[in-house]
């Protein structure tokens, strides 16, 4: 099989350490012969990585790595290809194999299929047709959707994807259409989020390795549920990045919070982008997924005239006309810009959805009260920016963020834009794991509150996310753990921590340990808590939700427009509609008086699903509504 590798960095020469497979399965006679099948390590199966600052990645090698017993072959210079290095070699499914630049040391493949031994440890060739997919899967689209964001690591005590795949019937009885699934490629050690991770194209082996997470797709789509993945192109985690060695794969053109920013757009970077979009069509076509979800798409420093945003569109949209199956992009932005979704034939990006954290920062203020760091604007006045979030979708829309300190976003024409296109969530990872404690909602929050919490989401003109354990008020806290083998680096990330909380008032030793076992372990979910209360009633409110929202087409019209609220600070009430229906919710812990209105609601309204028990408004249209307690009514 023919092995590649883009090393514009190696000046003389390019070394490929093979196990010797051929001398073990082949005998003697057949060495060094390349007529074995591809095992899709060709360059149409190559493309991104997850990628970091380039200094960090030079700093944290592990020279000492054992390697199996292996062939030394020359590479040779490709002719008409500017850096990159060929070689013919026998090879099968499992190979361990490595590249050596200029008699420096053996280090992985870039665009490594499979990490066994972890991020340092040498590649392994993946027959992508090996598998026999049971599901004959015609895909799942965003609209209509209900996701659900969840962690390998933690979705189960095991960590793994045999584990959580066993757990995937709940969801899909729950009424989840699609799973997001937390990064999965290579990082050090076994547990951590995912997002220092390292071979894009690779799947973390502790989990299972990919034909593991292939079997989790596959029983996920035998369920009907899609399968999203979280992406990180970014930047890569500081351990195990060996990539600055092969090639200038990061630019000190621009920074970003990680150091270097991914070349995008300097000398180079046409290989870079090539390598990005590699890895995201292979996620999507060799794993079958249905999506993926782009992180911290405002991070991707990024000044040529098409973006690398717009050529990933492109290529995934004609992927989808190739398989016959809806694909979809969903980006993370802080921007406020709606031309991260407009099509690509209007003038924007044409990203098929993002998350929109103004909804949730809203939505926290409106249940919590806090009023720091960036939440300080939604505070002012909660249910103002909550209803202007249902409706415009952005907060700050050309409106001053104080936060920032300048004017933030841009309107969105929301006559032309479908509310599908915006997730909205009270919870995520980030809003749950970037906290001190690591404390979800259900930490402070009465089962009321996290009721009108789920009624406001799965009720929204915005496609709904819930982040896992949500459903049922999980207790679990979701905190910020790492297994990191290098204890200088170990040591940064502890102490890095607690002095980024110790600025607002948290004490040392109140914060935990990420490398501390205890901490994962402490974010792993519980699931006896299903089968004691609040959390068995909580489990059944938004059981009855999702079908609702299934079963009502107003629930589902992505008319942003046509959505109508009514709210009243003081009162903490807040009132919308959507086509024959209303919603209310009562954030007080007093009974709220809320006018409807006249018309078909007046002296009528048929209760479709409440928290607590209620009546249909009276004569005069006024819903008297319990504390902390919500409502569904369908006009007569």
């Amino acid at each position: 099989m023919r092995f590649e590798v883009w090393a514009p960095e190696a000046r003389d020469r390019v070394t490929l350490h093979l196990e010797d497979m051929g001398r073990r399965h082949m005998g003697p006679e057949h060495a060094g012969r390349g007529d074995m099948a591809p095992a899709n390590v060709g360059p149409a199966d190559m493309g991104p990585a997850d990628m970091g600052p380039a200094d960090m990645g030079r700093e944290h090698m592990s020279p000492g790595h054992m390697w199996p017993e292996h062939m030394r072959l020359p590479m040779d210079r490709a002719p008409d290809r500017d850096g990159w290095w060929t070689a013919e070699a026998p090879a099968a499914d499992g190979t361990r194999y490595s590249f050596a630049l200029d008699g420096g040391p053996v280090l992985p493949d870039p665009r490594s299929r499979r990490q066994p031994d972890g991020p340092d440890g040498p590649s392994a060739v993946v027959d992508q047709t090996a598998y026999r997919w049971r599901t004959a899967w015609q895909g799942r689209d965003l609209p209509g959707a209900v996701l659900y964001e969840l962690h390998i690591g933690t979705f189960t005590r095991e960590g793994t994807f045999d584990a959580a795949a066993e757990l995937l019937a709940p969801l899909a009885e729950l009424g989840i259409t699609h799973v997001e699934v937390m990064p999965v490629c290579p990082f050090p050690g076994t547990h951590g989020w995912g997002y220092e991770g390292v071979s894009p194209w690779a799947v973390h082996e502790p989990y299972g390795g990919p034909e593991a997470f292939k079997r989790f797709v596959d029983t996920a789509h035998g369920l009907g549920l899609g399968v999203v993945l979280d992406v990180v192109h970014n930047h890569l985690g500081p351990s195990g990045n060996h990539l600055p060695r092969f090639g200038p794969y990061f630019t000190d053109t621009h920074r970003t919070p990680w150091g270097a920013a991914v070349n995008l757009d300097a000398p180079g970077s046409d290989e870079v982008r090539a390598y990005l979009l590699g890895s995201a069509l292979a996620w999507l076509r060799d794993f079958q997924l249905d999506g993926l979800r782009l992180d911290a798409v405002h991070a991707l420093a990024d000044r040529r005239a098409l973006t690398f945003l717009e050529e990933l569109s492109a290529a995934v949209d004609a992927l989808s006309a190739e398989l016959g199956r809806p694909l979809f992009l969903i980006a993370e932005s802080d921007l406020g810009d709606p031309r991260t979704t407009t099509p690509r034939a209007e003038g924007g990006l044409g990203l098929h959805a993002q998350w929109n954290d103004d909804f949730h920062h809203a939505l926290h203020t409106a249940l919590t009260g806090e009023s720091q760091g960036y939440y300080a604007d939604f505070a002012r006045e909660p249910l103002a920016a909550l209803a202007k979030t249902l409706t415009r979708v952005f907060f700050h829309d050309g409106t001053y963020s104080s936060f920032r300190g300048r004017t933030h976003g841009r309107p969105l024409d929301r006559t032309r834009t479908p509310a599908h296109r915006f997730l909205c969530y009270a919870q995520t990872h980030d809003q749950i794991g970037n906290r001190a404690l690591g404390d979800r909602l259900s930490a402070t929050l009465s089962p009321g509150l996290l009721a009108c919490a789920a009624l406001l989401v799965l009720t929204s003109p915005c496609t709904p996310m819930l982040f896992m354990g949500e459903e049922w008020g999980a207790a679990t806290p979701w905190q910020f753990f790492t297994d990191h083998s290098d204890p200088v680096l170990a040591e940064a990330v502890r102490t890095g921590r607690r002095r980024e909380f110790a600025a607002h008032g948290w004490a040392a030793e109140e914060i935990p340990d990420p490398q501390d076992p205890a901490t994962r372990e402490r974010s792993c979910l519980d699931r006896s808590e299903t089968g004691k209360e609040p959390h068995a009633r909580l489990l059944a409110w938004h059981r009855e939700l999702i079908a609702l929202r299934r079963n009502q087409p107003d629930l589902s019209d992505p008319d942003l427009a046509a959505t109508k609220v009514a709210y009243d600070e003081e009162a903490r009430w807040l009132a919308y509609r959507r086509g024959d229906l209303r919603i209310a919710v009562n954030f007080s812990g007093e009974p709220a008086l809320i006018p409807l209105g006249g018309g078909r609601n007046r002296g009528g309204g048929r209760v479709l699903a409440a928290w607590e028990p209620v009546g249909p408004p009276d004569a005069d249209g006024v819903l008297r509504l319990p504390p902390e307690s919500g409502v569904v009514l369908a006009d007569d």
